[in-house]
This record gives structure tokens, sequence and C-alpha cells, in this order.
């Protein structure tokens, strides 16, 4: 217990200069009230069991040090049936130990100079953390206390005073720490603790760090990733501070920039197996090929042991600082196949002289971590009695097994198994303590110490009335508070020996300097750590990381970039469809629509292409519209021309037949102006079919569709002339023929009469009375009445096509709607009203003139005009009515094809019908050219009414003088 002249460490803890006179005047009051005595009012509650290294005796100042020495905490009984024990640790780490034998290098060192610090002599209390919080939490206490036995609130004894603790290794170490030191404005300086927690100094306002913030280290790591262009990793975190806000930072950072998490795991502080399996089950089945670890070596090393087992290979691995020079890690059997490949963010390395001499200079015996170093180190004891012991069990085993125990007893008492000599060479020992290859961590606590000291060495030369402190009054280096040096701390500035570096705290911290190393397999089949390029925090943006990617060697030897995605890129000419339920990253490439497309990799959209333009076959540019209309010059075309052509040239030929043979008798039938002006007609549809083809212009929409219009107008109405005298002289050969049939019944009747008679009187001649006299028939339609039908019929049409002209007339337009990948140059009707009317007028025509031809097609027998008529408009109404589903069913210039067909088609059809049959006589058979060749008989319903039967003499007589007459009619037309 502490003696009665223990300060407590709160009184000790005098106010800053900013300190208010209130709160002096409570610790005065406070102060002089009565002490009660300790040894009858404190009971101590407990004893540690800390290992370390102590030197104060006739020190003028002590340093703290923390270091985890051993891995972990020896499993404890947990029995509450005795009084419990602090535990002891297990798990000699050499990579700390090695950091412990620095400060106390650098502790030498500095009593060593004559230029830093000359007057005082450092000592130093180390302790050992285990690498747990509470065995951290144990040595601040016990080191604040100033005594084995750690009072909490009280420093015990007037030894030396304290300057600052250095440490205490990792970041929930620390961060332990810091708040118990904070409490009493105690100076910390941490060599390993980067947490970014660490950084507030409202919370840790003591707290100072040679290392760098993992704010840095995390946003390394994020342009590391970003720069590889790697967008699906996975994250594997200690499970301490260090690891959760390390990670923390880091996803926050690249899933800004469009990164996904593939997995986020956490090692596990104490061993478990199922843990530990499940973590690499997870890196198994995901499909990220890069996983960041923000982990302790000690951490991940259990890890790292399942994914040896397992076979765990082509992963990238990205290391923090806490491992990626890490011996033991690097020197794992094995490790070669897994980790080979690896990147990570290292500290800045330095040489330090003289190290690795006090390294190699370590005596086994002066302190008992040394000889447990000794012991692990070589694999043996420096205790002869457990040597003995070692051996015996060794003996009892073979006896067992031999069944011959006294050789064995004897062997074992003249050579104990495992015992050292404490001679073995350390420089031959190739193991993480004597390695100093790659001084890092080493270097930061070189620098910690180093500072402590330079603080302290200013706080020493400080000048009596030039101090910074009140009425410039300067702290006594034998005595001074812990809140005074940390002023000096904070301000501290010096140059590094054997570096050069110029240090200085940038609010309690420095800056993220960083070398980016490759682990490369050298010659000896061994990891060399290789610098591949440089983070530096203090640079601008653009400039802040600095790579060689061609200097890397990836995972299993390849030189090329490994590739970790979720989903592949989306190339141009596509856009990212997201999956429901998954990350951003992972999603399908899409191929944009028609009409769309993407330039750019992954587009998240397709851009829909103007109006005269349109997608190619990528989806990845617009190009213009191809431009179609029906040309002269392309072969259709010309093959429709010619067609043309030829139909207008027979049709004049005709002409020129009929003008030759005007004179006779065929020429003359029915009105040879009214063929002349039927001939015109076709003349001019089979013209104007020309005028549809070619690029559309306003006159040449204007034009064929007028003269399509007009031309069948005059073609229909010259028909409709022809067929309607047809079928009036049809109607009054019916009325003779009726007549005739009567007559020749009265006749009948007669006869029966007379012959009667004669029968009765024989005497008696009874003569039947002769048939009354015919009336010869006269045309009601004389051919000017035929004239005036076809031209008023014509200028019908022709005052309709003026209206729709000069109203909304045709015109050229672009057709996008038909084809996406075409704009089709066509003529807009105008106005679909007008055109309907038009051609439905011409639809009228039609119909009457074959409704007119189809009542006459019985008239004659020889040569029947309205059968040639009748078949004529039959062709019509074919072509014209396979038009329309034919024209509905194509698309582009081949519409103007059809339309173009259907004019030629029904306009052969007129002229083949109604024309051929006349040039054939006139050409062919000119000896059926006359009168009586134009004089047929009336058809009747049988053979008696042909007039053929010699029984009929009568009625046949009749019949023949009506027909006379009726052909002499239409002859004298």
């Amino acid at each position: 217990m502490p003696a009665t002249s223990g300060e407590r460490v709160g009184n000790e803890r005098s106010s800053p200069q900013s300190q208010s006179a209130s709160n002096l005047k409570i610790n005065e009051t406070w102060m002089q009230r009565p002490r009660v005595d300790a040894e009858a009012s404190c009971k101590l509650k407990a004893k540690f069991n800390l290992n370390g290294y102590k030197s104060v005796e006739k020190k003028t100042v002590v340093v703290g040090g923390m270091f985890s020495v051993h891995k972990r905490l020896a499993s404890a009984d947990g029995n509450t049936t005795s009084e419990p024990v602090s535990s002891g640790c297990e798990g000699f780490n050499f990579r700390s130990f090695r950091w412990t034998q620095t400060m106390l290098f650098a502790i030498n060192e500095i009593n060593a100079r004559t230029d830093l610090l000359p007057k005082t002599d450092l000592g130093y209390v180390i302790y050992d953390s285990c690498f747990t919080i509470s065995k951290a939490v144990e040595g601040t206490l016990t080191y604040l206390t100033g005594q084995d036995e750690a009072v909490p609130n009280y420093r015990c004894g007037s030894g030396a005073p304290l300057a600052a603790l250095v440490g205490a290794g990792g970041s929930d170490l620390s961060i332990a720490t810091a708040r118990i030191l904070g409490l009493y404005y105690f100076p910390q300086v941490s060599y390993a603790s980067s947490c970014s927690v660490l950084e507030s100094q409202f919370q840790f306002p003591t707290f100072l760090r040679t290392i760098p913030s993992d704010v840095h280290q995390s946003t390394a790591m994020a342009h590391l990733v970003l720069h590889f262009g790697w967008t699906w990793v996975g994250t594997i975190a200690s499970d301490d501070d260090y690891g959760k806000y390390g990670i923390k930072e880091f996803k926050e950072q690249v899933e800004e920039a469009g990164v996904c998490i593939s997995f986020s795991e956490t090692l596990p502080k104490r061993g478990s197996p199922e843990a530990i399996q499940r973590i690499v089950q997870t890196v198994l089945e995901s499909t990220a090929k890069i996983i960041m670890v923000f982990s302790s070596d000690v951490d991940l090393s259990p890890l790292l042991d399942e994914l040896l087992r397992q076979n765990v290979t082509n992963r990238t691995w990205i290391a923090s600082e806490a491992w990626v020079t890490s011996a033991a890690i690097a020197r794992h059997p094995g490790v070669q196949q897994v980790l080979a490949g690896t990147l990570g963010f290292g500290l800045h390395r330095a040489d330090i002289p003289g190290l690795q001499r006090h390294l190699l200079g370590i005596d086994p015996y002066e302190h008992p971590l040394a000889e447990e170093f000794w012991e692990r180190a070589f694999n043996c004891t420096l205790d002869y009695g457990r040597a003995l012991r070692n051996a015996k069990a060794r003996v009892a085993r073979a006896a067992q097994e031999t069944g011959n125990a006294t050789a064995g007893q004897a062997l074992a008492r003249a050579v104990p198994e495992g015992l050292c000599s404490g001679q073995e060479s350390l420089q031959r020992l190739n193991n993480t303590y004597t390695d100093v290859s790659q001084l890092r961590l080493t270097y930061s606590v070189y620098k910690s110490v180093y500072s402590v000291a330079h603080a302290l060495h200013n706080l020493e030369d400080c000048e009596p009335g030039q101090g910074p402190f009140e009425n410039g009054s300067c702290a006594d280096i034998s005595n001074f508070e812990p809140w005074q040096l940390m002023y000096y701390l904070k301000n501290v500035r010096f140059v590094v020996p054997h570096t050069g570096e110029k240090f200085e705290f940038k609010d309690g911290g420095v800056d993220g300097l960083y070398e980016i190393i490759n682990w490369q397999i050298n010659a000896e089949g061994e990891f060399s750590y290789v610098q591949v390029g440089f983070y530096n925090s203090t640079a601008p943006a653009e400039s802040k990381m600095t790579i060689n990617n061609a200097s890397i060697i990836w995972n299993n030897g390849i030189l090329e970039v490994p590739r970790s995605v979720c989903s592949e890129i989306c190339q141009p000419g596509t856009r990212k469809g997201i999956r429901q339920g998954e990350p951003v990253c992972c999603f399908d490439c899409i191929p944009c629509a028609d009409g769309e497309i993407s330039n750019t990799s992954d587009a998240r959209a397709c851009i829909q292409c103007s109006e005269d333009y349109w997608s190619n076959a990528n989806r990845d540019a617009c190009v213009p519209k191809t431009i179609e209309f029906l040309d002269f010059g392309e072969p259709l075309g010309i093959t429709l021309i010619v067609i043309s052509a030829f139909g207008a040239l027979v049709t004049l030929v005709i002409c020129g037949v009929f003008l030759v043979h005007l004179g006779t008798p065929m020429a003359q039938v029915n009105d040879p102006l009214l063929s002349f002006f039927l001939l015109f007609g076709l003349v001019v549809t089979f013209l104007c079919s020309i005028v549809f083809l070619g690029e559309p212009q306003h006159w040449s929409c204007m034009t064929s569709q007028v003269a399509l219009a007009l031309g069948f107008a005059l073609c229909l109405s010259s028909i409709m002339g022809k067929s309607a005298v047809l079928m009036l002289r049809a109607r009054a050969a019916k009325q003779v023929r009726s007549a005739a049939k009567a007559a020749a019944k009265a006749a009948k009747a007669a006869a029966a009469a007379a012959a009667a008679a004669s029968a009765q009187s024989p005497d008696v001649v009874q003569t039947a009375p002769p048939p009354p006299a015919p009336k010869e028939y006269v045309d009601a339609l004389l051919p000017a009445h035929q004239r005036a039908i076809a031209v008023v019929c014509t200028l019908i049409q022709a005052v309709a096509c003026t209206v729709w002209l000069c109203l909304l007339p045709p015109h050229p337009s672009k057709n996008m709607a038909s084809q996406n990948i075409k704009i089709i140059l066509e003529c807009d009707p105008g106005n679909v009203v007008f055109i309907s009317c038009v051609f439905a007028y011409d639809i009228l025509l039609a119909l009457l003139a074959f409704a007119f031809a189809f009542t006459a097609r019985k008239l004659e027998d020889h040569f029947s005009e309205a059968k040639s008529i009748t078949f004529g408009m039959l062709v019509f109404f074919i072509v014209w009515i396979s038009f329309v589903p034919a024209y509905l069913s194509t698309r582009g210039k081949f519409m103007v094809a059809v339309q173009i067909f259907a004019i030629l088609a029904s306009s052969f059809g007129l002229l083949a019908c109604i024309f051929l049959p006349k040039c054939y006589v006139l050409l062919v058979k000119p000896e059926r050219n006359t009168m009586e060749e134009m004089k047929p008989r009336a058809k009747g319903r049988d053979a008696s009414n042909t007039g053929t039967s010699a029984s009929l003499t009568t009625s046949t007589t009749a019949s023949t003088d009506l027909n006379a007459t009726t052909i002499s009619t239409v002859c004298d037309d």
C-alpha cells in the first residue's frame, strides 16, 4: 500500500494557464482537508502480473513504454471460489520484442549524446500489453502510480518525474490508455496506433503519434482500387477499432465512387475455428478477386493457416501497414501460393545504424523477457532443471516403447534435452527479430522516443523569463507537470538522426506518406518487398499516388492487372440493367433499342438519335438514315419506264391503225371519236406512271396524281358512253325478240284455227293473216350524246382536281414511320378526303361502265364490243382489288412500284380487251371487216330463237326482219 507521502495524481496535475482561478481555489481547499490514513481507509483490490523492463534508479526523467511482446493472454481459470489472479501472457511476438529493444537502443543512444539532454539521464519503464486492453490498462495504472502495485489516481514515491508514455501498440490499446492518460493530461506518443478515432483532440487531448492516421491509409487504398478499375472487392477487418474504423472509412470512399463490396468479414480476436472457416468459405464463394485486409499480423495468422489448408489461390490481397512487411506472415510456410502478388501500404523505411548490433548483443540472462526470447528463438531452455525434466520425460516415453530404461536414464543424466548454452549465435538466426531490412514501424518507435527526448531538451533549455508559461516562467526538468511537457511535445521540431527527416507533429499526427509495396518471389523462393509506388496525402489530388504498373508482379506471376468486377463492362451499344436485390455493380448489359445508342462504356441509359438519324448495327453511333425513293436509274425504275413507254407506244400504234382504217365498218362501230378519246386517256395513264418515279418534287406529286385521276376519268367516261349505247341496243333487241315471239305464237294459233276450219269445211280455204310490219329501231343516244357524256364526266373530275390542287395539293414528304432505318421520300396527298373523292369518282365511272357493258354482253354473235368492254372492266377491277393488299403489305419505294404496276396492268387490260379484237380484224382478218360481218344475229335462249329452225318459217321470217332492222341501225351510226 502507498505510504502517507504518496501524492494524489489528480492534484499533481496542476491546471494549465487556461484553468480558471476558481478551480485553483477548489484544489487548494481540498488539499487543506485532513488527510485520512491510507492504511486505515484504503485497500488494494488486486495485484497485476506485468512483465517488462525497468530502469529508474538515479534517473532524471522516466519515459514509459508499452509493447505487445506477447500475442494474447494465457487461458485463465474461470473459477470464482478463490481469489482471482492477473493472467499471464503467451505467444511470444518477435516483431514487438524488436520494437521494445529499439526503444531501449534509442534511450541508450540519447543518454550517450552530448548535444541532446546533456544534463539529463533518461530512465524507462516498459510494460508488456500482451496485445490486450486489460493488460494495457494495468500497465498504464501501474506506470502512473510509480510502483509495482497500481493505486488509481495516486503517484506513490518521490522518484524521477514521468515524462510520457510511448505506446501502446494497437489502436484499441491506445484508445484505452489514452482515455486514462487524458484524465491527467499526461502525454502519450504512439508508434503504431493509426485508428482515425484517435484524431479527436476533444476525447484524447494528450494523444500524439508518429504514424499517419488511417484516414490517409483508407484514402490511399481507395485510390488504389480506383486506379486499377476494380469495382468488386471484399473486405476483412480485425475485430478491433483499428480494423473496424479503417474498413469503414475505406468503404465509404469507394462506395461513393461506385465500387461495390462483395463481402465484409471480421476476424475474431481469439481463435475461433468456426468463424475462420466461415470467412474462408465466403472468400471461396465470392467472385471478388481483390480482398482488402485491415488487420494486424497477429489477427491475420489464423486466417492464413485456413487459407493454406483450403488452398485458396487466384486472389490479390491488399495489405494495411500493420502486416504488409510482417515477417511472421511473409515467412509462414507455404504462404507464397496464397499471398504472392500482394499489394500494400507501408510506412517510410529507414536504416538505423547500430540497431542490429544492439539486437544481436542481447544477453539472455539479463531479463526474463530476454530469457523467454532466447528460448523461443532457439527452441531450447536456459533452465537446467527444466531441460533435465524434459529429457526424463523423453526417456520415459522411449522406455515404454523399447522396455530398456537403464541406458536411457544414464543418457538423460548426462545430456539434458533442449538445454541452451546462452552462446547461440543470433546472427545466424533468420527470423523477424533480427531482420532489419524493413524498419518501418521500428523507425516509428525510434522517432517516438526522440520526439519525447527533444521535447524534454526544449523544456530543459528554457531560459527563465522567456518561458511559454505564466509570466514567462519555465518548467523544472526534475519536477515538471505533464501538461508542461505536453506543450513542448506539440511544438517539437527536430531532424531525425541518421535519416535527416524533418519531424514535427501536425494536429497531433503526421502526414500520410506511404510506400506502395508489392510482394514478389525472389530467386530463393522467398518474398521480397518491392516498392512500386508512393502515396503522399499532402500532394495535389491528381498526383497523390504514383505507381508503376509495369513493375508489379501479380498473383501466379502474371503481369496483367487482375480484373475484379461483379459484371463485365458494358460495351458501347449497351446500357446497364440493374439486377433486382443486388449491388449496383452487378448488372446486365442490355442492348440499346433501335434508334438509340450508347457511345461510352458502362452507360446507364441509351441516347435517342435525332429524327433524321438512326443507330448503326453496333448501336454505338447515330448515322444518317438512308434516303429511299424509286429512282429512274435503278433497274426497277428502268424496267417500269420501258413498260410505260411501250404501253404508250402500242396505244399510239393502235391509234394510227384506226386512223388508217377509219372508213371501214370496224372503225366506225360505236362512234370512232370515243375510241380516240379512250386511246388518248390510256396514253395519259401510261405516261403518268413515269412521273411517279424519281425524287418527289412539288410538280411531280401534283402531276402524277392529277394526271392519273384525269386519265382514268377520260378512259372510263368514254367506255361508259360506249357501254350506255350498247346497253340501250341490248334492251331494244330484247323487246324485238319478245315481239317476234308473240307474233310467232299468234301465227301458230291462226294456223291451227285454219287447219281446224279446213277440216270442217274442205271446200273453204282459211288464210292466216300476215304478221304486222316491224317498227324500225332508232338509238336513243346519238354519238353527240356519247361524246357529251365523256366530256362532262371528265370535266367534273377536272374541277375536283383543280379544287384539290388549290386547297390542299399533294406535296413531297419524308415518311419516317414506315421504316426506322430509312427516310422514304414520297408524295403526301395533302388531304385524304380530297384524294378519296377523286378516285372514288373514278371507281363510280368504272362501276357504271361495267354495269352497262355487262347488261349488253349478249347483244351480238360475230363481234360483240360489249363483251370486250366487260372483260376489260373485269381486268380493271381485278387489278385494283389486288392492288390494295399488295400496296398495304409493302414498304418504301416498292409501294410506288406496286402503284405503277397497278396503273400499267389496268391500262394494258383495257387496251388489250377492247382494242386487240378490233386490231385483229383490221390487220389479220380484213375480209371480216364488212357490213355483213358487222350484222350478227340476236341470241335466243334455245335453237328456236336463233332463227335456224325450218319448221318455224313465219317466226324466222319475222325475226330476220326485225334483226335486219336492228343491225341496220347499228351500222348506220
